[in-house]
């Protein structure tokens, strides 16, 4: 049988050689290929009313008859849990720590003051003010007493109380100022971290207390550019905890509308409110669902055939093998969703598919 087809082939390339024009290698190439696909399957249809059988041993191969089914797709990213209020409160002014008032763990209110700083010099100053004050409060009621009674002039009744009111206002700017020997709370959350220790000399914007609002827990992740467009707040999203092995369904809260010029990325973020099995700087997996069908005829990335016409799957007909053209879509965990090539019932070559031609003889396992 392999000599016939040999012959065959070979009186083809005899005649395609005589002709007036010369083929081109690739095209002739291809039209051979048909041919021999055309003969094997005059062959094995002559042979299978013949009664005989082919020489050769049929190939065993598994099969998966196509129903359609749902599938969805998803974009895997990295991410993290983070505070959406996080925030590291430092001094306004530099001193050194004379007291730290709170611990790790424990929740602090917006303003409460958390440690407080050495302000001996500031405190000096307010004293001295204090009897100053007292001085020219003295002085201006004195004034005024004598201005009800005609005594003095109106000129110095105006200076005492200037002198009394200035040095009030120089008070309050001394009191604002030993407010900033203070380290208190910006927002109402939870103590995270404690880089202080009462000694430590201090600075604004350095070490400091670290406070995290655990009500308003989120997970960010940043995307490449190439889905832009292809993901929308509102998508559903799986958040999952591979260290407890848990996980939480959402959706996207946001997505950013412009590009990192350096990573060439765009942040995606999804709000996670409270939650007691969450907590800051958590690792896990953000698993975005960008696509779904319910009537998806889906193949086993596999069994997909790649040629120079195009994708290709091998389809049981009978004892023989058919070579079908495809076009593929997404894919997810190991399968394809077939977009064109194929139907519901289709029998596909799933196992055992590696040595077959269009029109080899197969047998079913």
């Amino acid at each position: 049988m392999k000599q016939l087809i040999t012959i065959i082939i070979a009186s083809t390339l005899v005649l395609s050689s005589c002709g007036s024009k010369k083929e081109d290698p690739a095209a002739a190439i291809a039209k051979l290929k048909k041919e021999r696909a055309d003969l094997d399957l005059k062959i094995n249809e002559l042979e299978a009313k013949s009664g005989k059988k082919d020489t050769l041993k049929s190939i065993a191969v598994g099969v998966t008859e196509l129903q359609t089914q749902s599938f969805q797709s998803f974009i895997d990213v990295q991410t993290s849990i983070t505070g959406d209020e996080t925030v590291t409160a430092t001094p306004q002014a530099s001193g050194v720590i004379k007291s730290i008032l709170v611990h790790v763990g424990q929740h602090v209110s917006k303003g409460q003051v958390m440690a407080i700083l050495d302000a001996s010099t500031q405190d000096q100053q307010l004293a001295a003010q204090d009897i100053q004050i007292s001085l020219l409060k003295t002085l201006y009621e004195k004034q005024q007493k004598l201005w009800a009674q005609s005594i003095g002039t109106e000129v110095q009744l105006m200076t005492a109380r200037t002198n009394y009111e200035a040095a009030l206002k120089q008070r309050a700017a001394g009191s604002a100022m030993k407010n900033m020997y203070r380290i208190v709370s910006p927002i109402s959350g939870t103590v995270d971290q404690m880089n202080l220790k009462e000694g430590d000399m201090v600075s604004p914007g350095l070490s400091g207390i670290l406070i995290v609002n655990d009500s308003r827990l989120k997970a960010d992740a940043n995307l490449g550019e190439i889905y832009l467009g292809k993901v929308h707040a509102g998508n559903p999203v799986t958040i999952v905890f591979p260290d407890t092995n848990d996980s939480i369904n959402t959706k996207i809260s946001y997505v950013a509308e412009s590009v990192n010029p350096v990573s060439r990325a765009f942040n995606v973020q999804v709000q996670l409110g409270s939650n007691k099995k969450l907590h800051p700087n958590m690792s896990a997996r953000m698993k975005i669902a960008n696509y779904a069908s319910q009537n998806a005829l889906l193949v086993p990335v596999a069994a997909i055939q790649k040629t120079s016409a195009g994708d290709v799957v091998f389809l049981a007909e009978g004892n023989v093998a058919k070579s079908v053209p495809i076009v593929s879509g997404r894919n997810e965990n190991g399968m394809v969703e077939i977009l064109k090539g194929l139907k519901a019932g289709d029998k596909v070559i799933t196992a055992g598919f590696e040595d077959l031609d269009n029109g080899t003889t197969i047998k079913v396992q």
